[in-house]
Formats: structure tokens, C-alpha cells, sequence
């Protein structure tokens, strides 16, 4: 399910990268600014991750879709290490199925320039901007990502709290690094473009700002303030985690 997941997103981005970018598309007549460009797909992957996170399959997984959330949850005593372990390679494996896929669906429009498999990028401010940014970028993700999870008020909203953030950083940090905060994502690309320039970057940028998030929410929440590894819990779908859910709503209500 994981990688069925990250190979949708996948997917998903391929398809509306080469839409909105590809010198092919119907939308180069409407001469789209690069802001107007970046707005537009972040709002399309911002919808895409919504929809996977209330999916069924992102109810019962936990809608990871993302290496470096998987360690930080196995970091954080809520994933087994075998689980952690499998669910790393179904990401990796279904991000590269998933532009295979699109290769064979967009040909020349997802390989040529200037699309080129979207691959992310230190942009012009060099690699160190792009390595700050990443970390940044993905520290704010998982800051989010958790206190919204787990918290009583807040759980249900979690799906709509990343999907804001990946428009806004689609706006305004795309030219920074590319916007990954996902290995997976930034490996498949490099993969098919065969361009590995800064790749470090996204291997090393994102786990550690998720990580470095993690590490102040439970020293500023308490150790036992992570209650599951899931990005949003309904209660009614199977939990394949070592879940405490349930202890949420036992809670004093400020919780």
C-alpha cells in the first residue's frame, strides 16, 4: 500500500509537471508566470497527498509516502524495525514504478527539456541554501505533522494542515532547492534524468530536519506525547504500529 501510495504522488507529479512545464503543453498559450507555474502545481500535489492521506490505503498505512517519515517514527519508538525497513523500500520501489509509469505514459514530455523528469535541484543559490532549505523545509513538516496528530483537536485536520504546506513551499522554495523533502522522490528522478548533482542533499536534508523536529517536540511535549506513527488516525482503520492511540482521548481535553 505504501508503495502504491508514493507511486501515485509520483505519478501525480509527473503528469502535472509535464502539463504545466513541457513546451508541448496547450498551457505555454497562457505564458503562466513562474510563481503563477509553482502555485499551480503545488495546489495539484498539494490535492494529490490529501486524497492518498483519506485514502483508504493512506487510513491503514498511515499515508507515510516518505522515507525520512518512516525513520522518524522508528526513531520515535512507533514503527518495529522490520516495518520501518519494508516500508523504506516499498518507497523507493514504488517512486521509481511510479515515473517508469509516467515514462511510458508522457514519453518525450516527461524526458525532454525543459521537464527532465523533474528532477530536484540546488538552484542558484548553491548547495549549502539547498541543504538549509531541505532541512527546513522537512523540520516544519514533521513540526507539524506531529503536534497536529496528536493532539485531540487538532488530529482530524492533519491532512489539510500538509496540504497547505506543500502549496506554500511548491510557491515559494521550488527555486530554492526544488522542494523534495522526500528521498524517495528525489532519487527516482535522478534515476531516469541520470543526473545526480546534489543528491546528498536530499538524502541528508530531509530525515535530519525531521528528526531535529522530533527531538524538540518531545522535549518540549514530554516522551510520551507521540501517541502513533500514523499522519492522520480515524480510529475505525486497522493499525499496524505499536499504537497508543486510544490513550489520546483519555487525556486532559487541552491534549
Amino acid at each position: 500500500m505504501e508503495g502504491m501510495e508514493i507511486a501515485i504522488l509520483m505519478l501525480s507529479t509527473c503528469i502535472c509537471g509535464a502539463l504545466i512545464y513541457s513546451k508541448d503543453s496547450p498551457l505555454q498559450d497562457v505564458n503562466l508566470s513562474r510563481t503563477s507555474q509553482s502555485m499551480l502545481m503545488g495546489t495539484a500535489i498539494a490535492i494529490t497527498t490529501f486524497l492518498i492521506i483519506r485514502s483508504p490505503f493512506g487510513r491503514r498505512t498511515g499515508a507515510h509516502f516518505n522515507p525520512a517519515v518512516t525513520l522518524t517514527f522508528f526513531w520515535l519508538g512507533r514503527v518495529h524495525r522490520w516495518d520501518a525497513a519494508c516500508y523504506v523500500m516499498a518507497h523507493f520501489v514504488g517512486a521509481v514504478l511510479g515515473v517508469a509509469a509516467s515514462q511510458q505514459i508522457l514519453g518525450l514530455r516527461l524526458s525532454a527539456a525543459p521537464v527532465h523528469y523533474l528532477v530536484t535541484l540546488p538552484v542558484s543559490n548553491g548547495s549549502a541554501v539547498a541543504f538549509l532549505g531541505e532541512y527546513l523545509l522537512s523540520a516544519l513538516l514533521m513540526g507539524v505533522v506531529l503536534y497536529a496528530s496528536n493532539h485531540r483537536r487538532l488530529a482530524r485536520f492533519a491532512p489539510f494542515f500538509v496540504a497547505l504546506l506543500t502549496v506554500s513551499y511548491f510557491t515559494f522554495s521550488s527555486s530554492i532547492s526544488g522542494y523534495s523533502v522526500n528521498t524517495a522522490r528525489s532519487f527516482s528522478f535522478a534515476l531516469f534524468a541520470w543526473i545526480w548533482q546534489g543528491i546528498w542533499i536530499y538524502f541528508l536534508g530531509p530525515p535530519l530536519g525531521m528528526l531535529t523536529a522530533a527531538t524538540l517536540y518531545i522535549r518540549t511535549m514530554g516522551p510520551d506525547s507521540v501517541y502513533c506513527a500514523k499522519v492522520f488516525h480515524d480510529l475505525r482503520s486497522v493499525c499496524p504500529f505499536l499504537c497508543r492511540f486510544q490513550r489520546l482521548y483519555q487525556e486532559p481535553v487541552n491534549r
